[in-house]
């Protein structure tokens, strides 16, 4: 049986909302984005800032309420927490290169800030029984050996923050090879991946299916989205919905089958203007594929 999640942030709805359309599909397990919950700056799920008139509400609970009610739902054991997410507010996606310059954790700049967000991410994410906490690292220049190993350090350090609190650290995939997040995994004992192969279709970093042999042993977490590869050298590939990209669904599902991945599916979708729907066909697909 596949332990299928879905990714609150993709839906742009309020918590109740998202819960709503889990129970349409039957399922419990959620990826929770808890950045407004620790950081008043944060956008708030459902708020005009990601979508307007969410679910035709003409409003948006508020985050206390939001925070009550997601917390009934733990407490009821409607829902479980399969990561948590961390996210830096100066991720800037605009462009491959501006995601570049303010990614993650690398910029100096935002380091501190960061730090004491991510604390709070975490003390929330133990609170709340999540086994892993997810962010983007950044990106990775093993050529700059100062930046190289100021990342190691600070990846290290929440890497601990992590371990005290009872829960474990996850890197996003996408913004390196495999390869190069291999290598740098290997001096980083207790960190691991969360793998989307959406993402190094996105982002032009290789084969998502020969990315899963060569990070087998730190997958942990695992997000199902789709993409195609851009045709213009330096700017993003596009996401598109679950079977329909460039990802290879049948040969994705049976490399994680083969190196016996039994973590979270968690559904992701950031694109498109049904999201509910296409994230409802996902989930439906990977029920599919476990009947099978």
């Amino acid at each position: 049986m596949r332990n299928i999640a879905v990714c609150s942030w993709s839906y742009r709805m309020s918590a109740a909302q998202v819960a709503r359309e889990m129970e349409k599909s039957a399922v419990e397990l959620v990826h929770l984005a808890v950045n407004p919950f620790v950081d008043p700056l944060a956008v708030v799920p459902g708020t005009a800032g990601e979508t307007e008139n969410v679910g035709g509400t003409g409003g948006v609970d508020p985050i206390d309420k939001q925070r009550r009610d997601i917390e009934e739902l733990l407490a009821s054991g409607k829902w479980k927490i399969s990561s948590t997410l961390f996210n830096s507010r100066y991720d800037d996606y605009s462009t491959l290169e501006s995601i570049r310059r303010t990614g993650g954790l690398v910029p100096d700049e935002h380091w501190e800030e960061n730090r004491l967000l991510v604390e709070k991410v975490i003390r929330l994410s133990a609170e709340w029984k999540s086994p892993y906490v997810m962010l983007h690292a950044g990106f990775i220049n093993h050529a700059d050996k100062a930046g190289f190993a100021k990342l190691t350090d600070r990846l290290k350090y929440v890497r601990d923050i992590c371990a005290d609190a009872g829960t474990e650290l996850t890197l996003e995939t996408g913004q390196e090879t495999a390869d190069d997040l291999a290598a740098m995994l290997s001096d980083l004992p207790g960190v691991y991946v969360n793998f989307d192969p959406a993402n190094m279709i996105l982002y032009g970093k290789g084969d998502p299916v020969r990315a899963v042999g060569i990070l087998a042993p730190w997958i942990r977490h695992v997000h199902i989205k789709d993409a195609n590869y851009s045709k213009t050298p330096g700017e993003w590939g596009e996401e598109v919905e679950w079977t329909k990209g460039q990802v290879d669904a049948d040969r994705f599902i049976a490399a994680l089958d083969e190196i016996g991945f039994g973590g979270a599916l968690a559904v992701e979708r950031e694109a498109g203007e049904n999201r509910a729907g296409d994230i409802a066909a996902a989930v439906e697909d990977l029920k599919r594929r476990t009947r099978g």
